[in-house]
């Protein structure tokens, strides 16, 4: 499939009526569990690769290269269209960002997401003319071969400044984004509030606002084109591994080895897509 093949597929997913809940894989058996429940699209999280790599997110501790490797693996064995979540756009220039949209294509992925972030917890949040010219860099690249998710980290960064975020998004969405994103509005007003302003670009939400865990049935209504989950499936899977350590310090084989069988792994391996 070309890369405008691919990105008319992936994006009629964002545009029709019900949009899509796109999950997030952090390694092969994550994304063929995902493929087989039947999720039309799949995510990466660099939060979720760089935790699994025993690295922090959000400080360029996952090269490009390792990024692309991933996501490609993920969309390889799953036959799925793949959304990177590629931090700023590993480069520290809007033409680096080109360059790794370019890479992303090459590497066969769907879509990529580009945030305002810098690396730098003292000053994590790009100025704001830097962070359009850096998404308007990416689209040029992009050339309707990929969707371009453009994304604020306001919220999650300690900016809660709704006008700035709708800024933002407007700015992004006025250069070209096919997909707007902020993480954690502070309520379901201040999402409504994004989508309104931004119609009818689509807009993805990660998980819910900040103040309530909602239905997807509930985002739809609220206007919402796509839901992702970042890190959340692999901190659910992480968690059930704590219960089991600790049940297995305290003796107790039996609920430390309970879960999927080494044979379904097998089957899901199997799997072609």
């Amino acid at each position: 499939m070309s890369g405008s093949e691919l990105y008319e597929k992936f994006m009629a997913l964002h545009t029709r009526e019900e949009g899509l809940v796109m999950p997030n894989a952090w390694d092969g058996v994550s994304a063929l569990i995902l493929a087989d429940a039947g999720f039309e699209a799949i995510g990466t999280s660099s939060a979720a690769l760089a935790a699994a790599l025993g690295r922090i997110d959000g400080r360029h501790s996952v090269t490009r290269d390792e990024h692309l490797d991933h996501a490609q693996l993920l969309g390889r064995i799953t036959g799925l269209p793949v959304n990177g979540d590629f931090e700023d756009g590993y480069g520290v220039t809007a033409a680096d960002v080109a360059v790794t949209v370019d890479s992303a294509v090459a590497h066969g992925l769907a879509g990529i997401g580009i945030e305002d972030t810098t690396g730098n917890p003292d000053d994590p949040i790009r100025d704001f003319d830097d962070a359009v010219d850096r998404v308007r860099s990416a689209v040029a690249a992009a050339k309707r071969r990929i969707v371009v998710t453009a994304r604020t980290d306001n919220f999650i960064q300690g900016r809660p400044d709704l006008d700035d975020t709708i800024r933002r998004l407007t700015a992004f969405a006025e250069v070209g984004a096919d997909v707007l994103y902020a993480p954690f509005p502070p309520d379901l007003e201040s999402l409504v509030a994004i989508v309104t302003a931004v119609a009818p670009t689509p807009v993805n939400v990660l998980i819910s606002p900040a103040d309530q865990v909602l239905t997807v049935s509930e985002l739809q209504k609220a206007g919402v084109k796509r839901i992702s989950l970042g890190p959340a499936l692999y901190t659910h899977a992480m968690g059930a591994l704590e219960r089991a350590a600790v049940a297995l310090k305290a003796g107790d084989i039996a609920s430390a080895t309970t879960g999927i069988s080494f044979d379904r792994v097998g089957e899901l391996l199997a799997r072609k897509p």
